[in-house]
Protein backbone atom coordinates (compact mmCIF):
# COMPACT_ATOMS: atom_id res chain seq x y z
CA UNK A 1 0.00 0.00 0.00
CA UNK A 2 1.38 3.54 -1.05
CA UNK A 3 -0.10 6.97 0.15
CA UNK A 4 1.10 10.35 -1.01
CA UNK A 5 0.54 13.84 0.38
CA UNK A 6 0.21 16.61 -1.36
CA UNK A 7 1.28 18.96 1.72
CA UNK A 8 2.50 17.72 4.98
CA UNK A 9 2.89 19.46 8.26
CA UNK A 10 3.85 17.50 10.59
CA UNK A 11 5.94 14.46 9.17
CA UNK A 12 8.27 12.74 11.49
CA UNK A 13 12.17 12.67 11.01
CA UNK A 14 15.15 11.31 12.50
CA UNK A 15 15.47 12.21 16.16
CA UNK A 16 11.12 13.15 16.06
CA UNK A 17 12.41 15.69 14.05
CA UNK A 18 9.46 17.26 12.09
CA UNK A 19 9.65 17.75 8.63
CA UNK A 20 6.86 19.96 7.02
CA UNK A 21 6.51 20.82 3.17
CA UNK A 22 4.06 22.65 1.05
CA UNK A 23 2.59 21.45 -2.85
CA UNK A 24 5.08 20.25 -5.22
CA UNK A 25 6.96 18.54 -3.06
CA UNK A 26 6.86 15.05 -2.46
CA UNK A 27 5.59 12.99 0.43
CA UNK A 28 4.61 9.49 0.80
CA UNK A 29 4.64 6.23 2.88
CA UNK A 30 4.73 2.61 1.66
CA UNK A 31 3.57 0.00 3.64
CA UNK A 32 5.05 -3.41 2.63
CA UNK A 33 4.55 -7.21 4.50
CA UNK A 34 8.08 -8.29 5.72
CA UNK A 35 7.47 -11.26 3.69
CA UNK A 36 8.11 -8.84 0.41
CA UNK A 37 11.42 -7.85 1.21
CA UNK A 38 14.36 -9.64 -0.41
CA UNK A 39 15.59 -12.54 2.06
CA UNK A 40 19.14 -10.72 2.14
CA UNK A 41 18.03 -7.38 3.10
CA UNK A 42 19.17 -6.41 7.16
CA UNK A 43 16.53 -4.86 8.55
CA UNK A 44 18.25 -2.41 10.28
CA UNK A 45 19.58 -0.85 6.91
CA UNK A 46 15.70 -0.37 5.58
CA UNK A 47 16.47 3.01 4.82
CA UNK A 48 19.63 2.50 3.48
CA UNK A 49 17.75 -0.26 0.67
CA UNK A 50 14.84 1.93 0.10
CA UNK A 51 16.67 5.36 -0.49
CA UNK A 52 18.78 4.25 -2.77
CA UNK A 53 16.49 3.01 -4.62
CA UNK A 54 14.39 6.37 -4.71
CA UNK A 55 17.56 7.39 -5.17
CA UNK A 56 17.77 5.08 -8.57
CA UNK A 57 14.38 6.25 -9.47
CA UNK A 58 15.33 9.85 -9.28
CA UNK A 59 18.44 9.45 -11.17
CA UNK A 60 16.72 7.97 -14.02
CA UNK A 61 14.11 11.47 -14.04
CA UNK A 62 17.22 13.19 -15.00
CA UNK A 63 18.14 14.20 -11.05
CA UNK A 64 21.54 14.32 -9.90
CA UNK A 65 21.10 13.27 -6.37
CA UNK A 66 23.22 11.01 -3.97
CA UNK A 67 22.82 9.55 -0.77
CA UNK A 68 24.14 10.05 2.92
CA UNK A 69 24.72 7.13 5.06
CA UNK A 70 22.09 6.36 6.54
CA UNK A 71 18.95 7.99 4.36
CA UNK A 72 19.35 11.47 3.67
CA UNK A 73 19.30 12.63 -0.15
CA UNK A 74 21.66 15.27 -1.21
CA UNK A 75 22.16 17.57 -4.07
CA UNK A 76 25.73 18.62 -3.84
CA UNK A 77 26.42 19.43 -0.15
CA UNK A 78 22.70 20.51 0.40
CA UNK A 79 19.86 18.18 2.18
CA UNK A 80 16.71 17.63 -0.24
CA UNK A 81 15.04 15.14 1.56
CA UNK A 82 14.84 11.66 3.61
CA UNK A 83 13.55 8.48 4.48
CA UNK A 84 12.50 6.45 7.46
CA UNK A 85 11.13 3.55 7.85
CA UNK A 86 10.00 1.59 11.26
CA UNK A 87 9.01 -1.58 11.38
CA UNK A 88 5.25 -2.71 12.99
CA UNK A 89 4.38 -6.25 13.72
CA UNK A 90 4.87 -7.45 9.97
CA UNK A 91 4.82 -4.45 8.16
CA UNK A 92 7.20 -2.20 7.30
CA UNK A 93 6.36 1.10 6.78
CA UNK A 94 8.88 3.34 4.59
CA UNK A 95 8.00 7.43 4.76
CA UNK A 96 9.93 9.23 2.39
CA UNK A 97 10.12 13.44 1.71
CA UNK A 98 11.88 15.62 -1.23
CA UNK A 99 11.66 18.42 -1.65
CA UNK A 100 10.86 18.23 -5.17
CA UNK A 101 10.20 22.24 -6.02
CA UNK A 102 9.96 24.53 -2.94
CA UNK A 103 12.21 24.69 -0.25
CA UNK A 104 11.31 24.19 3.23
CA UNK A 105 13.09 23.07 7.06
CA UNK A 106 15.89 25.01 5.71
CA UNK A 107 16.69 22.52 3.26
CA UNK A 108 17.54 22.89 -0.41
CA UNK A 109 14.80 21.93 -2.96
CA UNK A 110 16.05 19.94 -6.82
CA UNK A 111 13.36 23.13 -8.27
CA UNK A 112 12.51 19.19 -10.81
CA UNK A 113 9.63 19.29 -13.21
CA UNK A 114 9.14 15.77 -12.10
CA UNK A 115 5.50 15.71 -10.19
CA UNK A 116 4.70 13.97 -6.93
CA UNK A 117 2.72 11.43 -8.57
CA UNK A 118 4.89 10.58 -11.28
CA UNK A 119 7.53 10.29 -8.82
CA UNK A 120 5.82 7.81 -6.79
CA UNK A 121 4.63 6.07 -9.78
CA UNK A 122 8.45 5.03 -11.15
CA UNK A 123 9.57 4.42 -7.69
CA UNK A 124 6.65 1.59 -7.58
CA UNK A 125 8.12 -0.04 -10.31
CA UNK A 126 11.52 0.10 -9.43
CA UNK A 127 10.30 -1.50 -5.83
CA UNK A 128 7.99 -4.13 -7.49
CA UNK A 129 11.95 -5.93 -8.78
CA UNK A 130 12.90 -5.98 -5.59
CA UNK A 131 16.64 -5.95 -5.87
CA UNK A 132 18.28 -8.08 -3.58
CA UNK A 133 20.56 -6.29 -0.82
CA UNK A 134 24.13 -7.02 -2.00
CA UNK A 135 23.01 -5.63 -5.66
CA UNK A 136 21.87 -2.63 -3.57
CA UNK A 137 24.60 -2.06 -1.82
CA UNK A 138 27.55 -2.94 -4.33
CA UNK A 139 26.39 -0.18 -5.87
CA UNK A 140 25.86 2.15 -2.92
CA UNK A 141 29.57 1.00 -1.18
CA UNK A 142 30.92 3.12 -4.04
CA UNK A 143 28.93 6.05 -3.31
CA UNK A 144 29.77 6.09 0.61
CA UNK A 145 32.57 8.17 -0.21
CA UNK A 146 30.44 11.56 -0.71
CA UNK A 147 29.40 10.72 2.93
CA UNK A 148 33.27 10.97 4.40
CA UNK A 149 32.93 15.13 4.35
CA UNK A 150 29.48 14.77 6.48
CA UNK A 151 28.79 13.28 10.14
CA UNK A 152 26.10 11.65 11.54
CA UNK A 153 24.51 11.64 15.08
CA UNK A 154 24.57 8.89 16.45
CA UNK A 155 22.68 8.93 20.23
CA UNK A 156 23.45 12.25 21.67
CA UNK A 157 26.84 12.89 19.69
CA UNK A 158 27.68 13.84 16.73
CA UNK A 159 30.37 11.62 14.70
CA UNK A 160 32.71 12.19 11.70
CA UNK A 161 31.93 9.31 8.99
CA UNK A 162 35.81 10.56 7.55
CA UNK A 163 36.96 7.45 8.93
CA UNK A 164 33.66 5.17 9.33
CA UNK A 165 34.01 1.91 7.77
CA UNK A 166 30.74 0.82 5.91
CA UNK A 167 30.20 -2.95 6.54
CA UNK A 168 28.11 -5.22 4.26
CA UNK A 169 25.23 -5.35 6.37
CA UNK A 170 24.41 -1.62 6.09
CA UNK A 171 26.25 -0.63 9.69
CA UNK A 172 29.38 1.89 10.10
CA UNK A 173 31.94 1.07 12.34
CA UNK A 174 32.90 4.61 13.68
CA UNK A 175 35.74 4.72 16.92
CA UNK A 176 35.87 1.23 17.28
CA UNK A 177 31.71 0.33 17.21
CA UNK A 178 29.29 -0.93 15.06
CA UNK A 179 26.50 1.62 14.19
CA UNK A 180 23.46 0.47 12.92
CA UNK A 181 21.06 3.11 11.37
CA UNK A 182 18.23 2.48 13.06
CA UNK A 183 15.76 4.74 11.02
Amino acid sequence: MAVISSEQSSGLGSRDNSWAGGKGNFFASIALNLEMLPQDLPLGSASIYFSFIMKQTLEALGEKIWLKWPNDFYLNDDKVGGTITNKMNNTLVCGIGINLKNSQNGYRALESDISPQELLENYLLALEKFPNWKQVFSEYEIEFKLSRNFSVNIGKYKKSLSDATLCEDGSLIIEGKRVFSLR
